[in-house]
């Protein structure tokens, strides 16, 4: 099969090259799946489980992409709940090949059923996204309504489905960005927004729940702005800062077949749209995933038309 591959931890994305791999075999409680769609982070690259196995040992070549959309092919032994050609998204190991490749090898309780009516560059878009906004503002964050919600990258993949999922919850979301990103911002629902290059960010006041996907000095600032009882939920590892009289909580992102579900329900309702910017094609992905300028949106690699 044909999958993007990296061997140079330190070329970063630049030491992305399109690669004929062998088609991984189904372990137990595996599938196959044919990947259309693929997700990317570009942190990935920066992540030990990208590199090396669970138990350190270098991996290399390894392909990455952990989000994907497509039709599962083959079963593992004892594989069950997922049928051959059911269409799937879901949100692979971290420390496996990934889905920048034509098939992929996932443990079936990471996939959920996509509807048919969903295409499948919207399903590769929503894992990551989806179950990283989901798990920090319900389950980390325990978001109730009438709370207010400081979204920071507000306009990004992830801040897009924060401010989404809070404002249907109830909540006041008041999101961050550069100054380019104000008009998507509130597009997507949030109700304010602070300009961190221009804007006083303690001139928000207090919040009940901070979503940071950026650290350092801003998560600092924020931290003094969280009401007693409040929340920092941080997806940029281990919290520097803590609110005074509130809970700080670092999380990595986990499949759930159940939110998955969820998630995909409230895009087939209108309820919740995506944040896709680029789409390529497998054969133009190295190009793509080395951009010349900041991509704006989820990136998306089409295996298939």
């Amino acid at each position: 099969m044909r999958a993007i591959v990296v061997t140079d931890q330190a070329a970063g994305t630049a030491g992305m090259t399109l690669a004929e791999r062998p088609e991984p075999p189904a372990g137990i409680n595996d599938v196959i799946v044919r990947v259309h769609a693929s997700g990317f982070v570009p942190t990935e690259l920066e992540w030990p489980s990208t590199w090396t196995d669970r138990a350190d040992r270098d991996r290399t070549p390894s392909i990455p992409g952990h989000e994907l959309a497509g039709v599962v092919s083959a079963l593992g032994y004892g594989t069950t709940g997922l049928s051959v050609g059911q269409r799937v998204f879901g949100l692979t190991d971290w420390h496996r090949d990934g889905t920048l490749a034509e098939y992929v090898a996932v443990e079936a309780r990471n996939l959920a059923p996509l509807p048919g009516d969903v295409d499948f560059t919207v399903g590769a878009s929503l894992p990551i996204s989806g179950l990283t906004a989901w798990q920090g503002l319900f389950q980390h964050g325990r978001l109730q309504a009438g709370q207010s919600v400081l979204a920071h990258g507000a306009a990004g993949a992830v801040g897009t489905m924060v401010t989404q999922l809070a404002r249907e919850a109830g909540a006041h979301v008041i999101g961050t960005g550069r100054a380019a990103d104000r008009e998507k911002a509130l597009d997507f629902g949030a109700q304010e927004f602070v300009d961190l290059d221009k804007d006083a960010l303690e001139d928000v006041g207090g919040v009940d729940l901070v979503f940071d996907v950026i650290g350092g000095d801003i998560q600092r600032r924020s931290a003094g702005l969280i009401r007693a009882g409040g929340v920092l939920v941080s997806v940029v590892g281990p919290a520097e800062a803590r609110p005074a009289d509130g809970l700080a909580i670092d999380f990595v992102v986990e499949s759930d077949r159940a939110q998955l579900g969820e998630i995909v329900r409230r895009v087939r309702d209108g309820r919740l749209r995506t944040n896709i910017g680029t789409v390529a094609t497998l054969d133009d992905a190295v190009a793509v995933l080395n951009p010349t300028e900041r991509l704006r949106g989820k990136t998306i690699i089409r295996m298939r038309s």
